[in-house]
């Protein structure tokens, strides 16, 4: 018996270990006009505070929504959460929706993206002043693409079946290990995540704002497509820093992935530097190293902790290590009302699940260069017939459909074991769905978009289409889990909190920064 088949036969027998899996998710939206054009607005009042509101905040800028749910162990239970956030969302927004598609709507300026207000406390004014540097580093589209994040967590009866009892601090390494074997596998075979749900082949053209591109895009009207690509949002010309990528941050521990992380938030950056940090009185950016703080790293999975107040995420990593992981490599699903489905939650929680359990060797910068060279090539052209991917760096090649079908032989044994407590059989029957669309590229949800953007015309008819659709869903949608009463109370006691926290400053927002980033300071001395 194979180590992936004593483990599964290990977590399939161990109750709880594969029905608590913990999840949560993030989704981003842009508010937008009836026409398709981005709504300028400030962050509605009615939804709270951005800077405290639990469920409702802001990302990048004003027009740019993110809902939050907090962890479930439910499926069912998570994504009537989301649809709640939606439909509450929905009626505070009068004539405005929520854009269903991960590339912006029609952008007139750049300089109509709003950067995101978290009010006068020092906190928030550093959230915001943080987004001004991303502006200038970066550009304001790139930050205004949306996306899903997945946090997803095994219980500890998982540790248990495999690891048997631990004293708390080598169960923290156990975790941590195998986190790090997981993240380590997603870089391997994630790609099959843009291959099946990226929703990105076509981006409108004001997105570009008379820029070139070195792409070989096809045009529509004011749509710019590739016919076989996946997720352009995942591509260079959506999150991209060329000099992270020469940081080399490993994924072979927590330690080694510290010390990278810590690296690059020490490392400066002669580009970053012209920018300049405090000009004529005004900040422009946190600083000029490669990194501003942690939250600045785009990678599409990242390892987390929870962090205590005031605490940054690789402190909290540091103290007690690996928690859970985020997926960020999901497009916004154009055909879903909250961006998300079933299908995809439970064929993350299947591929995360084999992720843990499968081997996971060390991995080298040559290795990972490989597999980013191959996410790439899913990417830009995932839906090309026999589309080749290098296996590691000894130049071996496989065929997308030959490399997915063997990883789907493996997953149907965990769906088979996930579904055995479960009446009917959903997981099964999301690899059945999904082995299809190995062999029909066409099936995927990239695949499906693009025709629906060459049916209607251009990507702006799609998403307005579907935009005025999902807003009838909203406004006739029936809480389930949430309420009116409880949305409401949440506003208003978010709106408090905000200004407790703006009531209790009492450092001025110079000495509030210089203290935050003492660590910087007293490191480099």
């Amino acid at each position: 018996m194979t180590n992936f088949a004593t483990r599964l036969q290990k977590v399939a027998n161990h109750s709880g270990a594969l029905t608590k899996l913990g999840r949560g998710v993030e989704r981003e939206t842009l508010r937008y006009k009836e026409d398709g054009r981005l709504a300028v607005t400030s962050h509605p009042e009615a939804l709270g505070s951005a800077l405290t509101n639990k469920w409702v905040t802001t990302d990048f800028s004003e027009s740019l929504l993110e809902f939050i749910t907090p962890v479930s162990t439910e499926v069912s239970e998570l994504l009537a959460q989301l649809s709640d956030v939606h439909h509450f969302t929905q009626s505070k927004l009068g004539e405005e929706k929520l854009w269903p598609l991960s590339m912006p709507c029609y952008v007139a300026d750049e300089e109509d993206i709003k950067l995101a207000q978290y009010g006068t406390s020092n906190s928030g004014k550093m959230k915001t002043l943080y987004r001004e540097g991303l502006k200038r580093r970066y550009g304001s589209l790139m930050q205004i693409i949306s996306g899903v994040h997945f946090n997803f967590s095994f219980p500890e009866e998982f540790w248990d079946a495999l690891h048997g009892e631990e004293g708390e601090e080598a169960r923290a390494n156990t975790k941590s290990d195998a986190y790090f074997g997981l993240i380590r596998n997603y870089y391997r075979f994630g790609w099959l995540i843009p291959y099946f749900f990226g929703a990105s082949p076509a981006l409108c053209s004001s997105f570009l704002q008379g820029k070139e591109s070195a792409l070989p895009f096809k045009e529509l009207g004011h749509t710019l497509y590739l016919p076989q690509a996946t997720s352009l949002r995942l591509s260079d010309l959506g999150y991209t820093n060329s000099a992270q990528s020469e940081l080399r941050i490993g994924f072979n521990s927590l330690d080694e992935y510290l010390e990278g992380l810590n690296k690059a938030i020490h490392t400066p950056s002669d580009d970053f530097a012209k920018i300049g940090i405090k000009v004529e009185g005004e900040y422009r950016q946190l600083n000029s190293n490669v990194l501003q703080i942690e939250n600045e790293l785009y990678s599409p999975i990242r390892p987390k902790r929870v962090t205590q107040s005031g605490e940054k995420p690789s402190c909290a990593l540091k103290r007690g290590g690996v928690e859970y992981i985020e997926v960020r490599s999901l497009d916004v699903n154009p055909f879903s009302p909250i961006g998300i489905s079933e299908q995809q939650v439970r064929f993350l929680d299947l591929f995360l699940v084999w992720s843990a359990l499968s081997e996971s060797d060390p991995m080298d910068n040559c290795e990972l260069e490989c597999w980013r060279e191959n996410w790439n090539r899913v990417i830009l052209e995932g839906r090309k017939p026999g589309l080749e991917l290098t296996i590691g760096c000894k130049g071996e090649k496989l065929s997308l459909q030959e490399w997915a079908h063997r990883v789907f032989i493996e997953l149907n044994e965990i769906a088979q074991a996930m579904d055995a407590p479960l009446a009917g059989t959903p997981y099964q029957n999301v690899c059945s769905e999904l082995a299809e669309w190995i062999d029909n590229p066409e099936l995927t949800n990239s695949g499906k978009l693009l025709e629906k953007t060459l049916e209607l015309g251009g990507l702006g008819k799609v998403g307005v289409e579907l935009g005025a659709q999902y807003q009838q869903t909203f406004e006739q949608a029936q809480y389930q889990i949430y309420s009116s009463d409880l949305m409401e109370q949440e506003v208003a006691r978010s709106r408090q909190e905000q200004a407790d926290i703006e009531a209790s400053d009492e450092l001025s927002f110079d000495a509030f920064l210089n203290n935050y980033f003492d660590f910087l300071n007293l490191e480099n001395q």
